[in-house]
Order: C-alpha cells, then sequence, then structure tokens
C-alpha cells in the first residue's frame, strides 16, 4: 500500500516541491493503520487506577505513556478509551460517585518525577463512562498529580497541577471547578515568585464533608543531568507542605504542628470512616536526603493526625525513594491498615508503627498506583512499572491482569531478514525481540516475542541481519 501511495503522489506531481509535503504525508499515510504486534507480556508504567464506584466489575487504568483502559469484567477483559486524544501520558483518574459512575475525569501529564516521564495537555472530561472524552482546560498544566471529585456532585472537582517538570511555568497550584470544567478557579499556591516553580502535589477530600480539604505544595525541577526539589528551587525559602481548607477552596492555612519544615514531595490518605483520622507520607530536607536505596528518612516519613491536621505524630521514618512513590493509603474500613508503596509494598497493621515489605510473589517491582475497594477491603489493586495486578485476598495472592498491550518502548529497532524483526527497549522490562509477521492466522502472539536480558532497555542496534527463526505455521 505504501509503494502504490508513493505511485499515486508522484503522478499527480506532488513531489515537484516542498510546499506539496502536507498534501504528500496526507496521501501516503492516509491509508496506513497501526496494528498492535505486542509484547503483551507486561504493561508499562501505571500511573492511577480509579474503582467504579457504582458497578463493582469495572475500574480504570492511566498508564504513563499509553493513555487510559477500561474493563467492565473485573479485568477480564480491557479496552482503550483514551486513543484519540491529543496526548497518552495519564497523570490521574477520577469517578463521580454522584452520576452512577458515568462522569469520568482524566488529568493528563505523568506527575511522577522521572526524567522519561511524558507531558499532558490539560484535563478531559467523559460523562457517558468513557465512551467521549472533551478536554475541559487546563492545557499548559503539563502534569496532574490528583484529581478529587465532589462525591454528591460530579461538576465539582479538584485538581493538583504539579506543572512542567523541566522548566519555570505558570499554570501550577491546585484548581477547583464547579461546572464540569467549563470554568477554573487556582485556589491555592505558592506566593509570588514562587508560583511558577512550586505546584500541587496531591489532593484529599473529607468524604463527609466536601468543604474540607487538604492539599500539598510541591516544587520540582529537572534538567538532562540533576533532580532538585524543595526549598532548593526556592531560594530556601519553606513554601511547600500540607494546607488545609474548610470553606471548598476559598481559604487555606499551612498545617505545621508536628510536621517537619523544608519539605518535597508530599501524599495523603483521608480515612473513610473518620475523616478526621488523616495520613501523611512526608518528604524533608531537615537531616539531610537519604541514599536513593534507602527506604528510611531522616526527617521525614509516616505522619498521622487523629484531630483533622491540628496536630501530627510522626508514626515511621519509612519513605521509600520519595520523588518516585510518596504513596500511602488508608484502609476505608480499617485505620490502622496502611500501605505505603515503593519499589515492593510496605503494609502496616498497627497505624504505621510498624512495616512488613511484601515481597508478592511475580509481582513487578516499582509500585506507583494502589486501591481498595470500599466495599470489600479484600480486594486490591496495585499499578507497578509492569503493568497491573489484583488480590481479592487482601494482598496475600496476586494476579498479573497482563491483556493490556501497553509497553512503554524508550528506542526501538529493526534488522533487515524477511519477514524482519523489530528489537525494542522497555522502561523497566527488558529488551525484546519479536516479527513483523507470522504465518498463523492468529497473528503476532506473545509466544513469538524473545526476552534478550535487561531491566531498564535503552537504545538497540542491530549490526546485521541474520537468517530469521522459521516463522511459525
Amino acid at each position: 500500500m505504501l509503494r502504490r501511495s508513493l505511485a499515486l503522489a508522484f503522478a499527480a506531481g506532488l513531489l515537484a516541491s516542498p510546499a506539496a509535503a502536507q498534501k504528500l504525508d496526507t496521501l501516503v499515510f492516509a491509508n496506513l493503520k497501526a496494528r498492535a504486534i505486542g509484547p503483551a507480556i507486561m504493561g508499562g508504567r501505571v500511573s492511577d487506577i480509579a474503582l467504579d464506584p457504582v458497578d463493582a466489575h469495572a475500574f480504570y487504568i492511566g498508564f504513563a505513556t499509553s493513555g487510559v483502559f477500561k474493563t467492565s469484567d473485573n479485568g477480564y477483559t480491557f479496552s482503550g478509551i483514551f486513543d484519540n486524544q491529543a496526548t497518552s501520558s495519564i497523570g490521574a483518574l477520577a469517578v463521580s460517585p454522584a452520576d452512577s459512575g458515568k462522569t469520568i475525569w482524566v488529568g493528563t501529564g505523568e506527575a511522577n518525577d522521572r526524567n522519561s516521564s511524558g507531558w499532558g495537555t490539560g484535563v478531559y472530561l467523559s460523562t457517558d463512562g468513557g465512551g467521549k472524552f472533551t478536554n475541559v482546560g487546563l492545557k499548559n498544566s503539563k502534569s496532574i498529580a490528583r484529581i478529587v471529585v465532589d462525591p454528591g456532585n460530579a461538576k465539582v472537582a479538584y485538581v493538583a497541577a504539579v506543572g512542567d517538570l523541566w522548566v519555570n511555568s505558570k499554570e501550577r497550584g491546585l484548581y477547583r471547578t464547579t461546572d464540569a470544567g467549563a470554568t477554573w478557579t487556582k485556589v491555592l499556591a505558592a506566593p509570588a515568585p514562587y508560583d511558577d516553580r512550586v505546584g500541587a502535589g496531591d489532593v484529599a477530600i473529607d468524604p463527609s464533608n466536601p468543604n474540607i480539604l487538604y492539599a500539598t505544595l510541591y516544587a520540582r525541577r529537572r534538567t538532562p543531568w540533576s533532580f532538585a526539589a524543595g526549598p532548593t528551587i526556592t531560594d530556601g525559602k519553606d513554601v511547600g507542605g500540607i494546607f488545609k481548607s474548610s470553606d471548598a477552596g476559598a481559604t487555606w492555612r499551612k498545617l505545621t504542628n508536628g510536621l517537619p519544615a523544608m519539605t518535597r514531595r508530599i501524599g495523603l490518605s483521608v480515612y473513610a470512616k473518620d475523616p478526621k483520622i488523616v495520613y501523611a507520607i512526608v518528604e524533608t530536607e531537615l537531616g539531610g536526603t537519604s541514599n536513593i536505596d534507602d527506604v528510611q528518612s531522616k526527617s521525614g516519613g509516616v505522619f498521622r493526625s487523629d484531630d483533622a491536621g491540628a496536630t501530627w505524630t510522626r508514626m515511621s521514618p519509612l519513605n521509600p525513594r520519595p520523588f518516585y512513590f510518596s504513596q500511602i493509603r488508608v484502609d476505608p474500613n480499617n485505620d490502622k491498615k496502611l500501605y505505603v508503596l515503593g519499589f515492593m509494598l510496605h503494609v502496616s497493621e498497627d497505624g504505621g508503627r510498624t512495616w512488613r515489605e511484601d515481597r508478592f510473589a511475580k509481582v513487578h517491582p516499582d509500585n506507583h498506583a494502589f486501591v481498595i475497594d470500599a466495599r470489600d477491603s479484600k480486594h486490591l489493586l496495585v499499578g507497578t512499572d509492569g503493568g497491573v495486578y489484583q488480590s481479592f485476598n487482601g494482598a496475600a495472592g496476586w494476579a498479573h491482569l497482563n491483556r493490556i498491550a501497553a509497553g512503554q518502548y524508550y528506542r526501538i529497532a529493526v534488522d533487515t531478514v524477511r519477514p524482519y524483526r523489530i528489537c525494542g527497549g522497555l522502561q523497566d522490562n527488558q529488551n525484546w525481540v519479536g516479527p513483523s509477521d507470522t504465518r498463523s492466522n492468529n497473528g503476532i502472539l506473545n509466544e513469538d516475542w524473545i526476552d534478550i536480558e535487561g531491566g531498564d532497555g535503552f537504545d538497540r542496534l542491530v549490526v546485521r541481519g541474520s537468517t530469521a527463526a522459521p516463522a511459525r505455521r
């Protein structure tokens, strides 16, 4: 088909001048269709997961580079519902409980501070369960860390925009809409001149009183050779931290009693049955930063408040690789059971005083997303660098939902044999080589792909073509 399109282009004289380049592109590529060839052995990095609050069999997966997928049969099958949008990098998902789960909010731009993080094009909204999405604003926010929705009003949402990872940008902070994204108000931001460096890193809502909100401010910036965060990029000023509003975001006060100063990234979790209980996982520069492999913070860690943020108690120094994780979840039916995400899953049964590290069998490391089903706390979903896993027995066992072809490629190369083979390196998922075609009516399957080792897969180079393995019949 490509040869035929080129022949038509020559016949039409479209190659005669550079001015016709756009017409040529349209003619050549209009009839070419992308096809999924795999491998679907793993997923890519998961940035967020959202349960349908009405349909117990439905949930949504947001990927760092692969858009949004939906299942309506508890993970047996998935469908991509965000493929036609301007970006495939996802930061946050939220499903409104106020309209039978039909309203889906998507914040684009992965908020993890990895040098491979993509950027977004704002907030998208669906009012038909993911059938159709519309961009509803904050197009220059670049990355969105969290979205929470008023549990009684699907049109009211709060968006934590952490902002551009690489350069200063103004569209940072916590935003509120009361009209489903038609208009936005910035309700929390750092004072000038730091408002272009400090974004909102997280936001949580009191499920019993939607006027009560907790949010964090977080400064961050990468360069090709470094990563800086917190007071380091705000001239030593301590403008980050945890803030609380009791009037739906109209006014805010900083929470400090029992919390460390000089903060960086912070994650939040409110206990559903008694929202006066709030947990935070706090990164701070006090005492110096920890080694990347050290899961203990010198002055930060896990903090708990029993009086709606008025005072805090440090429960543990646990805080694995904060710039990449900084996620904490409290069981909605047990305020003593906590989960902290890291290379592995950290679990506490005593309110964060002691922890065990769950090195669950055959579960991919690096955990970035985690949800607990309030209808049944034994039902858990965890999103990792290798896709999504599901448990129905409280994390005693996990099933890998490896039905989504969402691998996160860094680089690919091809050889010169027939059919030619594709060799590619994936983020935290090794290097793989597979065929461009087979003689099987089933097409290319996982078994056609060969793992050629590595950790993070990067550049690949095919030195010379070699005789291809016989195509599977």
